[in-house]
């Protein structure tokens, strides 16, 4: 299913804001021009590829709450009975609730109850069982970081990476619609050199009809002139093929919700190119262009994979530590971890020197070749990885100044050529006065027309290169995708 494009200026206006209402004329206007601005607007809201992109973003916020889902709170219940021969050996039950913290500290409130006639002396509780507040403290290994904690880290990181991809993809994107759009304007403007060209020798041929006639021109003028509209009807005929088959091109990348595609039809104008302004201002200056380098996509993503990377160099070094861990038990009796028989200095007392439990955990590998290989893998990679950034900053360098010298050569021949013309309509105008005057012939004239309609295609094709190169000196910067 294929929408028509004609709807696309006001879908396109409503979606920037704009004031005005289109009404039903205005969506059939044959001189409705396409803009870049509208075309550029369009693509990054519709385009399949662009809503892809903009996924990135909830990809980005999936794998964070993800990783946030390492500290939250944990309830947990345990309940272990054993009855033999008729009698109740042990019952034991907790349950509580564990919370690991961001600073590598995990609490714990816990309630325990347990019963029998054979269970061991030291799992003897009061009556009303025992209340439980606890903490956990990595004093060796994990106090710096952890796996949770490295792990949010690097989500946090992937949300700039799935920025800088999006921009990636986008900025990818819009060259190919840019250069396809630019196509598509050179073809509009060769078929119209065509039609004018056409028109002109089909108003000579009844002109010279009429005349031989009359017997003032020759029966051979009549022939030659024919022959000239021929050909220029092949010209004319290849160029509207030439036009509709970029239109087509263009099409490729207008879509409406990402999923049905847009169709240029031949209502729709390209910018006429010889209105646009030719020149390199500030925005193309070179110095400023390749300030913009250090904010590439690529350079970017290099960037925050280092800092992936170092955040993987801090988890590595964190593994050479020995793993000691501390944790520290308030009992209560009941829920109540204060003994009401004694003073409040007694109290504060009792709560730190005797209802609690304590307990330390301490292991080391010995020889660390595990954790050892794993830091030198991850220092490989950042080296490479730095080694990268080199590389890649002076091909982007490279890229800028390439495009900016096309810019700049293509400047200088559209003066040029913006010259050339002028001075075969000269010709021609002077070759048509003298044809009127009986001083010239119908060859010369087609000549001379000839070498304009090639000149004006030349400056045409320039014009377009032109467009072309500014937008993948954008690219080159990684511009088009912001």
């Amino acid at each position: 299913m294929k929408l028509h494009v004609g709807l696309l200026p006001c879908i396109v206006m409503l979606f920037l804001g704009m004031p005005q209402l289109l009404s039903s004329q205005a969506l059939i206007d044959s001189n409705r021009v396409l803009t870049l601005e509208e075309y550029f607007t369009w693509i990054k809201v519709h385009h399949p590829i662009a809503r892809r992109a903009n996924l990135l973003e909830r990809q980005s916020k999936a794998l964070e709450l993800q990783a946030k889902g390492g500290f939250d709170p944990k309830a947990y219940a345990e309940w272990d009975q054993k009855s033999f021969d008729q009698k109740d050996y042990f019952s034991i039950g907790e349950g509580g609730l564990k919370l690991p913290t961001r600073f590598g500290i995990e609490l714990k409130a816990a309630y325990t109850v347990t019963d029998g006639i054979y269970l061991n002396p030291e799992r003897n509780l009061p009556d009303a069982g025992q209340a439980i507040a606890g903490i956990t403290l990595p004093v060796g290994r994990g106090l710096m970081i952890d796996q949770r904690r490295a792990d949010l880290q690097q989500a946090e990181l992937m949300a700039s990476m799935n920025e800088i991809e999006r921009q990636y993809l986008l900025n990818d994107l819009l060259l190919a619609a840019a250069t396809a759009y630019w196509e598509w304007g050179m073809a509009h403007q060769q078929l119209e050199i065509y039609k004018n060209a056409l028109t002109v020798a089909e108003d000579r041929l009844q002109g010279i009809r009429e005349s031989f006639n009359q017997g003032d021109k020759p029966a051979i003028d009549t022939l030659e002139t024919l022959i000239q509209v021929q050909n220029r009807q092949l010209n004319y005929s290849q160029a509207k093929l030439n036009w509709e088959n970029a239109a087509l091109l263009l099409s490729n990348f207008l879509w409406y919700e990402g999923h049905l595609p847009l169709e240029v039809s031949s209502q729709m104008r390209p910018p006429a190119l010889e209105d646009i302004a030719y020149g390199l201002d500030t925005a193309n200056d070179i110095v400023f262009q390749q300030e913009l380098v250090f904010t590439h996509p690529d350079i970017r993503r290099y960037k925050v994979k280092q800092e992936q990377l170092m955040i993987d160099q801090r988890l590595a070094k964190e593994q050479l530590k020995p793993r000691l861990d501390l944790s520290y038990n308030f009992l209560g009796d009941g829920i109540n971890f204060i003994n009401e028989g004694h003073s409040d200095d007694g109290r504060f007392n009792t709560l730190l020197t005797q209802n609690y439990k304590w307990g330390l955990s301490f292991d080391m590998p010995l020889l660390l070749r595990k954790e050892r290989g794993k830091l030198d893998l991850v220092e490989i990679k950042m080296q490479e990885n730095n080694l990268s950034i080199e590389q890649k900053l002076v091909e982007i360098s490279n890229k800028i100044s390439t495009y900016y010298n096309q810019l700049k050569f293509l400047l200088e021949q559209i003066d040029i050529y913006s010259s050339t013309v002028d001075n075969y309509q000269a010709l021609l105008d002077a070759e048509n006065l003298k044809f009127r005057q009986g001083e010239s012939s119908i060859f010369l004239i087609n000549a001379r027309e000839q070498k304009l309609i090639e000149a004006q295609l030349k400056l045409t094709s320039l014009r377009a290169k032109f467009q072309k190169n500014q937008q993948s000196l954008q690219w080159a910067t990684g511009q088009l995708g912001r």
